[in-house]
């Protein structure tokens, strides 16, 4: 039976995640979408990349813009007006008349997104004690999975009402709103508040959370890892030749995790078994699946990242998902049944959705420095949302133009790529606190 202070941690985490389930809620919703605003608008393929990439561009925005603004308000007051922006973009998808209107308001929602990838797994991680970190910061991609599985639902449930693409979006208004409401009931982040200079609070809070005894533990290791701070840290301070070996790995993880290819599948997966010669409402049965399995396989990640390690996760991910890409490609050339296809896409989803989705945001929470980490993760997230544009935004141009066959054999490329990558420069990180960590780089 977990004891009271494991209960507060566990409450606290759930509310910050909310930030997850809105992520992948906005990502995911436009795949149902894709089909009917296509027309409604009247875009062609390449309209139709930057109607649902265009999200993404505020996301780069967003990313970039909290890591800078968390540092100076603190985390919980920029998560509190994300929930806002969330609802705000949910209203005025739903109300567009005009492509004008709805990518304006997609570009709105995608600052709450870029927000939340980077706040809600860094509020966790700053929160939670080493033993279970890893266990906790994957329940934030949990939570994005969760909130991809619910689109794809609403979607398949909504394709056959008037208007429909319209009261998809629109469901997402009561979700941003729970999460706005509970954040009230949070604290702030406790290295946030010590390195703001409230010694006195972020003690408070570690004691609420993990005890007494380990408050005492965590708040000298803190002191310790910002000795000579300021409460400002420049951009450039960033590429120091101190931080520069931890901020090259974290770009890295974060341009590979998108060039292998996910959001191809989250945002497309319709599109894809069109291609592939599926009917429109088994296309839309079929990605709920899809998200079926993305959350189903998230609890692997959850039940083994504290066992098996970061590190070992993202080996097996990666390679999994070179074997499943190549398997998509050969679908294509060779012309095989829709089944076939899904076959491949629910095995590459189960892959990245066990070892790679949760270890990302795990690793790139946790291998900051306390110092640099709201910038450096801002910067993380920034890059990842960038290669996400570029993906999403490329994805049905080259779908239609070279076929399925070459643009899965690229990405399956690409994943090879992170394999090589984890295995020659990432380090485990597993059992570790945030200043331990920082040690290695120090190393």
């Amino acid at each position: 039976m977990m004891n009271r202070n494991s209960l507060y941690l566990y409450f606290i985490c759930l509310i910050a995640t909310m930030g997850g389930l809105m992520f992948g809620f906005d990502v995911a919703i436009i795949s149902g979408a894709v089909p009917f605003i296509q027309p409604y608008f009247g875009w062609n393929e390449l309209q139709l990349g930057w109607g649902v990439s265009s999200l993404l561009v505020g996301a780069i925005i967003g990313a970039f813009g909290s890591g800078v603004l968390s540092d100076i308000y603190g985390r919980k007051k920029v998560l509190i007006f994300t929930a806002l922006f969330f609802a705000v973009s949910c209203t005025f998808t739903a109300l567009a008349s005009s492509s004008f209107i709805f990518i304006s308001a997609r570009l709105f929602g995608g600052l709450a997104v870029g927000a939340a990838s980077v706040l809600s797994p860094m509020y966790v991680a700053e929160v939670a004690p080493p033993k279970n970190r890893g266990m906790l910061v994957a329940i934030y991609q949990l939570a994005i999975v969760l909130g991809i599985l619910c689109s794809y639902t609403i979607n398949y449930g909504l394709h056959n009402i008037d208007n429909n693409w319209r009261w998809m979006f629109a469901t997402g208004i009561v979700p941003s709103v729970l999460f706005f409401v509970g954040l009230f009931f949070i604290p702030e982040s406790p290295r946030w508040l010590f390195k703001a200079g409230r010694r006195t609070e972020s003690l408070e809070v570690l004691t609420r959370i993990g005890g007494e005894s380990l408050a005492k533990a965590e708040i000298v290791e803190i002191a310790e890892s910002l000795k000579g701070d300021s409460t400002t840290v420049s951009i450039s301070e960033l590429f120091r030749p101190s931080s520069r070996k931890v901020m090259i790995v974290g770009f890295f993880l974060a341009v590979l995790v998108q060039i292998s290819g996910i959001n191809t599948i989250v945002d497309y997966a319709p599109k894809i078994l069109l291609a592939a010669g599926v009917e429109i409402n088994n296309a839309l049965l079929q990605t709920s699946l899809v998200g079926l399995i993305n959350f189903i396989f998230t609890f692997v990640a959850i039940l083994f990242i504290d066992k098996i390690g970061r590190r070992s996760l993202y080996l097996i991910g990666s390679m999994g998902m070179v074997i499943t890409l190549l398997m998509l490609a050969l679908s294509f050339y060779f012309k095989m049944e829709g089944i076939f296809t899904l076959i491949c896409i629910l095995s590459f989803i189960a892959f990245f959705a066990s070892c790679i989705g949760p270890v990302f945001w795990t690793l790139v929470s946790e291998i900051f420095p306390n110092r640099i980490r709201g910038k450096a993760l801002a910067f993380a997230s920034f890059t990842q949302w960038i290669f996400n544009f570029l993906v999403v935004l490329l994805f049905p141009h080259f779908l239609a133009s070279i076929g399925g066959a070459k643009t899965f054999l690229f990405l399956a490329v690409m994943s090879l790529l992170q394999w090589l990558f984890t295995y020659f420069y990432v380090p485990e990180t597993k059992g570790k606190s945030l200043e331990e960590i920082e040690q290695i780089w120090n190393k």
